[in-house]
């Protein structure tokens, strides 16, 4: 039995690019979201793209694969918005276990069939993708009230607490809290599993992502990366790193920086580039894995891939940039008495 902590010593692992790109590609309709179980749903439910792993489960799978046949190790489960409070969008806050489980079993499916198809004895791992929700606990959607919040702590964990159920009942191997732009959200994430592990008498690795917004090389509540990573590392994760709103080009100072302070392994997985006027990415496939091949020769990464945009044409192109290249090695920590 394989570990990722094994495949991490030995070489950089890739982790998937976009689903919501590769949806798109799909060109689907509101009756191919609905299916047949939600053909009288009494909201419109286009765009819950996670709602796709219950009523297009082979949509999700194929994408699944099509990640796997690029290169990729780490596959993330389709439910980046599974929580009951990202569902409430739709009304749909009752089915939130029950598409993580779906989720996490095409992820299971995919690589079944890409194993039984290629032979293969690398090993494949899922990450159960847990998102940041639509609703924040250290900013007040009000203008007017500063100290105003749209949800509690304890609902946040609540919420995650059944997400992470689902994802770990339908069977994944790590847990990704990503697209972090809001650290008290984070750590409702981070609780919510250190609580379910304990309880439960299970433990998984745990990737954290943050998401640096701009130029000021802050999140949205207004973080530094340092004081990001500080504030998370008490969560022991497996990796830490950032994910999506910038390109790897404006990336690569931050991805630097957090080599050069963390005590653990560094996942990076950036945008196609920064998205032109019409909302598109434009990155060409060959462009983005340079920038990741640059990384990856000065040793500050250990897991790449790709945000939004990015499709297994990157994911290819990264994987073979940086297969013969050398993993960052974990800082040898000092101890104190």
């Amino acid at each position: 039995m394989f570990t990722i902590q094994q495949e991490l010593e030995k070489r950089i692992l890739i982790i998937d690019g976009a689903m919501g790109t590769m949806i798109q590609r799909y060109k689907l309709q509101e009756e191919d979201y609905r299916g047949t179980r939600f053909i009288n749903w009494h909201k419109d439910v286009k765009g819950n793209n996670d709602l796709l792993s219950i009523t297009k489960p082979a949509v999700i799978t194929a994408i699944h694969k099509e990640y796997l046949l690029a290169g990729a190790d780490i596959i993330e489960t389709n439910t980046f918005s599974s929580t009951s409070i990202a569902q409430a969008d739709y009304d749909m806050q009752e089915f939130a276990y029950e598409l993580n489980v779906a989720s996490a079993t095409c992820a299971k499916n995919a690589i079944n069939e890409y194993i039984k198809e290629t032979n293969t004895t690398t090993p494949k791992f899922i990450a159960g993708a847990i998102g940041p929700l639509n609703k924040t606990l250290s900013l007040s959607p009000d203008v007017n009230n500063p100290g105003f919040r749209a949800v509690t702590f304890d609902e946040v964990v609540a919420a995650y607490t059944e997400q992470i159920k689902g994802l770990i009942d339908g069977g994944v191997d790590i847990l990704l809290i990503e697209t972090i732009f809001d650290t008290l959200n984070a750590k409702a994430a981070i609780f919510a599993a250190k609580k379910f592990f304990r309880e439960n008498n299970i433990e998984k690795p745990i990737m954290i992502s943050g998401t640096i917004t701009d130029a000021s090389g802050r999140t949205l509540s207004g973080q530094t990366l340092e004081a990001f990573y500080i504030s998370v590392k008490h969560a022991n994760p497996l990796s830490i790193g950032l994910n999506c709103a910038l390109g790897a080009n404006e990336m690569r100072g931050h991805i630097e920086e957090l080599s050069n302070i963390a005590s653990c392994y560094v996942s990076a997985y950036p945008n196609a580039g920064l998205p032109n006027a019409m909302g598109e990415y434009d990155e060409a496939p060959e462009e983005t894995a340079h920038f990741i091949e640059d990384w990856a020769k000065n040793k500050w990464v250990n897991i790449v891939g790709g945000c939004c945009g990015t499709t297994p044409e990157h994911i290819k192109h990264i994987a073979e940039y940086v297969k013969l290249l050398e993993p960052r090695s974990l800082p040898v920590l000092e101890t104190t008495i």
